[in-house]
């Protein structure tokens, strides 16, 4: 199919460009916590300099062949296995390790002194070269148990395009590059990745742990995987290995660790509009039977001085709250020309954005996933009834921009005009898992960017026109609306409308998510890195620019991105940039020093006191007051922020 017959054209055209923004390379200093690592509890067990904290098996120091050298542990003559000092139960440990040509190493935990060799009681994370390995399993395999496979969700969308998924997972870099490997060991789950994939995930005792012991060399060992608590190993196979960044973080119980915040703000989510009736919606059909419930995603204003609000929800209806908040008039209804969401969940009515001159054009846009195009995003315009301000005329449609998507999946769509007049627009990379066709690094597709698009103007055969000083006009082989690109997911992208920062809001896949501030021609490095971290097989080649904040994966698993909150009545918030997680049901308010880039200070991130349901969306009205967004059976998703009194 066409996208398998443009896999080896992507590989030579992937982006390796330097825009005219500031750029940062995203790569951390070894052995240093990032920000929001110190905030969550991380700790160092390397400190760049010496072997304090590390030991022999069964001996007090560490061998003479383990030496420190250019801020990495390495193993360059007969040394012996190396450990930590202390012991570990539940925990988190991520590293980076470089092997040699044909090396073999290993990562042991809960490794006990009453064994002959610590693999005896020790479960071993596979640490080798897989291209010239001395072992037929491969680097980041559990040895004898567990090896990566790909899930058969990605594995049927991808075959349904053409693609044919390796029967076994290989993210490792060649002999001489670092890798990051991350492993977490609780009572009630375990989980290997290495340069931000997840291998496969595990529960020491249950009854797949144990039936695979029971067929390994293992079952000779009573005490092997048994001991629950015990000291980190690296392994001397005969070969030079280096380590670096060692990190751990305790989790007590296998609870979950503490938030990355400076404290929590005075500030309480209320409902918003608690009397409100949808036209058009109820929460039961005529029969009698429950209806999916409504999906809000966005509310804004349309910066008329009407007091109005607008709420875009996801199944295609986009309403109209009057300044009593009392009823919530129908505005414009794509219900039948929009893909529904239960039935691909990033799929429907994505995104509304009003025309900076609304009050002259009658102008407005939206993307959705239209029933027509299936696999498709569509920016249209629409303008408002001739004969009543609060209605649109679906009529008037205008088909903007069509973008093909060859997965259902990372649909983005989030839009926004910003202080140019220009409508910028956030693509996902077009679905399924790692980016298979590496779109957000290819220079020919719009999908993983973000588009900057002139709606005022149109080239010929476009319903649009590309501004001139976009960064990579004129450039061969490159699509002339991408203003930035590198992005998974973006959910979702706002300006500020005081400093005209543009925020958007990057969900991540295995480890990490990730907000960043959008620069002219950036690279923000999906699929090469998710967030600040290394991601897959392929060293980034193209500067780079570090997300302003982020958060792992025990945090939070699907970052929602809100906006920066100007002109309302909650001191504590002004400023600050909301955001929350859509699973852990977490709401945060950011504040940033300065912008994007490497020497950015993070000011603060505090929490929010919030119901705990999933975060779809956020929302500004004209006065500034902030709203929370959630799916609600009963219609009742809407929250204002308001401050919290005793």
């Amino acid at each position: 199919m066409r996208e398998l017959n443009l896999v080896l054209q992507r590989v030579v055209l992937c982006l390796v460009i330097v825009g005219t923004g500031r750029q940062a390379a995203a790569e951390l200093a070894p052995n240093t916590l990032t920000q929001p690592e110190h905030r969550s509890g991380w700790q160092l067990l390397f400190d760049g300099e010496s072997l304090d904290g590390f030991k022999g098996y069964r001996t007090d120091l560490p061998g003479a062949g383990w030496q420190v050298r250019d801020g990495a542990i390495v193993r360059t003559d007969p040394a012996g296995d190396l450990l930590t000092n202390a012991t570990f139960d539940s925990f988190e440990l991520q590293l980076e390790y470089r092997i040699s040509p044909g090396g073999n190493s290993g990562l042991m935990f809960h490794v006990t002194e009453d064994a002959d060799r610590p693999w005896q009681t020790g479960p071993e994370v596979q640490i080798l070269d897989n291209a010239a390995g001395k072992d037929p399993q491969q680097a980041g395999w559990l040895y004898q148990l567990y090896q990566p496979k790909p899930p058969r969700w990605a594995a049927r969308l991808e075959q349904a395009v053409g693609l044919t998924a390796a029967e076994v997972v290989d993210a490792t870099r060649p002999a001489g590059e670092w890798n990051h490997l991350y492993l977490r060991v609780t009572p009630g789950s375990g989980e290997v990745c290495l340069n931000g994939i997840s291998y496969y995930k595990f529960v020491i005792g249950n009854d797949d742990w144990n039936k695979r012991v029971a067929a390994s060399k293992f079952a000779a060992y009573p005490q092997f995987g048994k001991t629950g608590q015990g000291h980190i190993c690296l392994q001397d196979h005969g070969d030079e290995v280096a380590f670096r960044s060692l990190k751990i973080r305790r989790l007590p119980d296998g609870k979950l660790p503490q938030e990355p915040t400076d404290g929590r703000l005075p500030v309480a989510a209320v409902p918003a509009f608690p009397e409100i009736a949808w036209q058009g919606w109820s929460a039961e059909s005529d029969d009698g039977k429950p209806v999916p419930p409504l999906r809000p995603l966005l509310l804004t204003h349309a910066g008329d001085g009407s007091g109005r609000r607008f709420v875009l929800e996801q199944s295609g209806m986009i309403h109209g709250i009057d300044a009593a908040g009392r009823r919530a008039e129908l505005f414009l209804d794509l219900r039948q020309a929009t893909r529904p969401w239960n039935k691909a969940n990033e799929e429907g009515l994505l995104g509304l954005a009003f025309h900076p001159r609304f009050t002259e054009t009658g102008e407005f846009f939206v993307c959705y996933s239209p029933v027509a195009s299936p696999k498709t995003d569509r920016v249209s315009r629409f303008r408002v009834s001739v004969t009543d301000p609060n209605r649109a005329d679906p009529a008037s449609e205008e088909v903007v921009l069509e973008v093909e998507q060859p997965f259902p999946n990372h649909n983005g769509g989030s839009i926004a005009f910003g202080p140019d007049g220009c409508l910028y627009v956030g693509l996902g990379d077009g679905g399924s898992r790692n980016d298979p066709l590496d779109n957000a690094q290819d220079a020919t597709s719009l999908l993983g960017k973000v588009l900057r698009l002139d709606i005022d103007r149109c080239d010929d055969g476009k319903g649009y026109a590309v501004p001139s000083d976009n960064p990579f006009v004129g450039r061969d082989h490159v699509c002339p609306e991408i203003w930035a690109l590198g992005f998974r997911n973006p959910w979702q992208l706002s300006f500020d409308r005081q400093t005209g920062q543009l925020w958007l809001a990057d969900v991540g896949q295995d480890l990490q998510e990730e907000i960043n501030i959008v620069e002219k021609g950036g690279n923000y490095g999906w699929r090469r890195r998710e967030g600040s971290y290394p991601f897959g097989s392929v060293t980034a080649t193209a500067p780079m620019i570090d997300p302003v904040w982020e958060y792992d994966h025990q945090v939070g698993k699907s970052i929602t991105g809100g906006c920066v909150v100007r002109g309302g009545t909650i001191a504590e918030i002004e400023g600050r940039y909301l955001y929350g997680d859509h699973v852990t049901g977490r709401l945060w308010a950011l504040a940033v020093q300065g912008v994007a880039g490497a020497e950015t200070p993070v000011v603060s991130n505090l929490g929010i006191p919030w119901t705990g349901l999933p975060i779809f969306g956020f929302g500004l009205d004209e006065m500034g007051t902030a709203y929370v967004l959630t799916a609600s059976r009963a219609g009742q998703g809407i929250y204002k922020l308001v401050r919290q009194t005793d």
